[in-house]
């Protein structure tokens, strides 16, 4: 695959849609979700000649390229009434990861002050 085709694969997956999903009627709302997007790409290409063929190596040429993608729930916007509210999606992982991060600092912390008292007295 050429480099400058994977360059413009990468632009035609940034569009709008990744964003901001397909409107949702729900009785007299429209729903609209929302997700945070992000994407990157990269390629390369080399040549290779050796300066001394009669040690067996070979003159070659070669490249290669990634595309990465990930998207996550945002929120919705909810539209009632001509009046638009945004509802953000709870990361119960984010919050679950966070607590853990916090008990763990609030461990060493403790650990610390133990072992510094038990040398003082």
């Amino acid at each position: 695959m050429n480099i400058m085709e994977l360059v413009e694969q990468s632009k035609d997956a940034a569009t709008v849609r990744r964003v901001f999903g397909e409107p949702i009627h729900q009785g007299d709302s429209i729903i609209i979700p929302v997700a945070r997007v992000a994407q990157g790409g990269g390629g390369g290409q080399g040549q290779s000649k050796r300066d001394k063929p009669d040690k067996g190596g070979e003159e070659g040429e070669g490249g290669g390229g990634g595309f990465g993608f990930t998207a996550t729930p945002a929120g919705v916007y909810v539209l009632k009434d001509g009046d638009v509210q945004w509802r953000p999606a709870i990361d119960v992982n984010r919050i679950v990861l966070g607590g853990q991060f916090v008990a763990v600092v609030l461990l060493l912390t403790l650990r610390a002050i133990v072992k510094r008292r038990r040398r003082k007295g």
